[in-house]
Formats: structure tokens, C-alpha cells, sequence
């Protein structure tokens, strides 16, 4: 653990490292809980950062990418920044407008990644890592009830990355969807597109949307689709395709509806990400019903990333588990409401390979 830099504010935020046996290694700030870099070996023993992320804590402060992201309290989009529960209409700051349609986008103005947690390392026999908590207050951002977060980051020497979130909330019910928004390139240069890794998902259908890019409620096959990677496919292969869903989005970012959870497991296999290059494999384990992939679509160059570097369009794909998006408006969907006494939580298991 080491000072990381001054907010605004003038509080101090702190970088924690976590390193295992095999040779990777993670930071993590307890500023937005964000994942700051992992390094991972290659098949020749070379190991790199597979993160997009910055150099500094002034990056992080000014990212709109939500790079190394611990998002909330409402990951995705809400339509409209509206929605009702327990017969009162709520409405949150609007920060998204794809097609000219608002809707409220990763938490609202200021998100769970740009406020300070609270952070307490940890460390065990065959792992380590750090606990984050941060409490949300009756009505941040327009969210009713008062929230209370806590995020873990474990390093193992099995080679996972554990990223998990707990939450309750007093007082009133509150839609949550806590979710973790790190931007992959596992080539280890992010001056090279992510178009070139081979993908799997354990989903046969995904969620259409309109072109404010808010699920229209329906689950469609993506069998025939440039949707369909339940087999390993290059992601570059078929995302110029002229095809609605991809138009919309300018690209992938969707929500595919994983496969159910086998009985007795509490996860289950939800994605497979390869890169020929370097022989590294990420293979994603979750507890959630969705899995939002984003190619990175409008990354433009515009903000310099680590060592100076731009990142260009589709340099880093995200592979967010989740609750459904907008679901606090889809009753079709499954809840993604959190009443007091209950206590909510989210699992995903990062398993890498080389």
C-alpha cells in the first residue's frame, strides 16, 4: 500500500499491490474501487498489463470510460433517468444519449467510481487482497435508501482475480446492479485491437434494444445473428456485418442472457476470451443473469492512457456481468430491486491461463 495521489478534495487515495506466485500482479485504488492494471504472464513467460487504464491518479479522476470501473449504484442504463417503486416516482440525472434518446448511464453524474472507499488489505495463504466499502446516502444521485457497498479484489495463486460485491441498504428499497467495467486487451498492447481475440459466450439469446439502446424487452435468438459466439469466434470477424442490432450500437455492446446456473453451483461459466498472440486466455465465471459485451466502440484517441498512449476504437472490449439493463422498468426481467433486510451480492471469478 502506497499514497496514490490527491483528490479534489484534498483527501489522500492509496494503490494497493497484490502479486501471487505465477508472477501476476494487481493494483487497485480505493478511489472508485477501480482495477488500475493486472500484469499476466504470455506463453513465453513475458508478462504485460492487460488493462486499459492511466499512469496517474489525475487520469482516473477525469476518465469518462469508466476504465477499471467499479460501477454504481446502477450499472447500465436506466430509460429516461425514471423509474417507480413502491408507488413513487423517482428520477436520476440523465448522462447518456444514444440516439438522441437520455437515459441514466453507470450510476448517474457521479458515480460509485469517482468517490473515495474505504479500504482494508488482507492477506491469506494462497491469496491477496483488499476489501472496499462505501456507504451511498438516501438519495445520492436521485437513488432511494441508504446503500452500503463493500467490494472485494482477491489475487490468488490459482491464477483468479475475484471481484465480489455485497450490499444492504436501510431505509427504502433501491435498484442496484453493481458492476465491474475493466477494459481488456490481453495482447499486452493496447496500440493493437482486441478484433483479433477469439470469444465465447454461454448465452443463446440476447436483449434487442432500440436506438437509445435500452432493451425492448424481448430475449432474441442470436442463433444466425454476428450475435452468436457460443462458439469461439474472432470478434473482428463479423462486427462490420450490416446488421440492425450492430448499427445501433456501432458495434457490440449488448446484453447477452446467460445459460442458467447448473443446480448445486453457485456460478457458472459465462465467457471465454483468447488471444492467439500472446496464448493468454481469460475465462470469466459469474452468479449473474447477463453479460454486457462492450467492443470498445467509441473509444476515439482522445484520452492518453498509460505511458502516453491513445486508445483508439476497439482497443479494449469489456465483459460486464450484471442484472438486466433497465430492468427496474421491465418487469419481465429479473429484479433488480434491493429491499432492507436482504442482502445482495455479485460474484465473478477471472480465471487466467497462458
Amino acid at each position: 500500500m502506497k499514497p496514490y495521489g490527491t483528490l479534489p478534495d484534498g483527501t489522500t487515495a492509496r494503490l494497493f499491490t497484490l502479486r501471487n506466485k505465477h508472477g501476476m500482479l494487481a493494483r487497485v485504488t480505493d478511489f472508485g474501487a477501480l482495477l488500475v492494471g493486472l500484469e499476466v504472464p504470455d506463453r513465453n513467460g513475458h508478462v504485460q498489463d492487460v488493462t486499459l487504464g492511466y499512469d496517474t491518479l489525475h487520469g482516473w479522476i477525469k476518465d469518462n470510460a469508466y476504465l477499471g470501473a467499479t460501477v454504481g449504484r446502477f450499472g447500465n442504463r436506466i430509460a429516461h433517468g425514471k423509474f417507480s417503486l413502491n408507488g413513487e416516482d423517482y428520477s436520476l440525472a440523465t448522462n447518456n444519449d444514444p440516439g438522441g434518446i437520455p437515459c441514466a448511464l453507470h450510476g448517474g453524474l457521479v458515480g460509485f467510481n469517482k468517490v473515495l472507499w474505504a479500504a482494508d488489505p488482507f492477506e491469506e495463504s494462497d491469496r491477496r487482497g483488499v476489501r472496499l466499502t462505501y456507504v451511498s446516502p438516501d438519495g445520492e444521485e436521485g437513488y432511494p435508501g441508504t446503500l452500503t457497498s463493500v467490494v472485494t479484489y482477491t489475487l490468488t495463486d490459482a491464477n483468479e482475480l475475484l471481484w465480489t460485491a455485497t450490499a444492504t441498504v436501510e431505509g427504502r428499497a433501491t435498484p442496484i446492479n453493481l458492476v465491474h467495467h475493466t477494459y481488456w486487451n490481453l495482447s499486452g498492447d493496447p496500440s493493437t485491437s482486441i478484433n483479433d481475440h477469439l470469444l465465447t459466450l454461454q448465452a443463446d439469446h440476447f436483449l434487442p434494444t432500440d436506438s437509445g439502446l435500452i432493451p425492448t424487452g424481448d430475449r432474441a435468438p442470436v442463433a444466425g445473428t454476428p450475435l452468436d459466439f457460443t462458439s469461439p469466434r474472432v470478434i473482428g470477424d463479423r462486427v462490420e456485418t450490416p446488421d440492425p442490432n450492430l448499427a445501433l450500437a456501432n458495434g457490440y455492446d449488448h446484453c447477452w442472457v446467460l445459460r442458467d446456473t447448473p443446480a448445486g453451483q453457485t456460478t457458472r461459466l459465462a465467457a471465454t476470451l483468447h488471444d492467439p498472440k500472446s496464448g493468454r486466455t481469460l475465462t470469466l465465471l459469474t452468479d449473474q443473469p447477463g453479460l454486457q459485451f462492450y467492443g470498445g466502440n467509441f473509444l476515439d484517441g482522445s484520452a492518453l492512457g498509460k505511458n502516453g498512449l491513445p486508445y483508439h476504437r476497439r482497443s479494449g472490449c469489456c465483459l460486464e456481468t450484471e442484472a438486466f439493463p433497465d430492468a427496474p422498468n421491465q418487469p419481465a426481467f429479473p429484479s433488480a430491486i434491493l429491499h432492507p433486510g436482504q442482502t445482495y451480492s455479485h460474484r465473478m471469478v477471472h480465471q487466467f491461463s497462458w
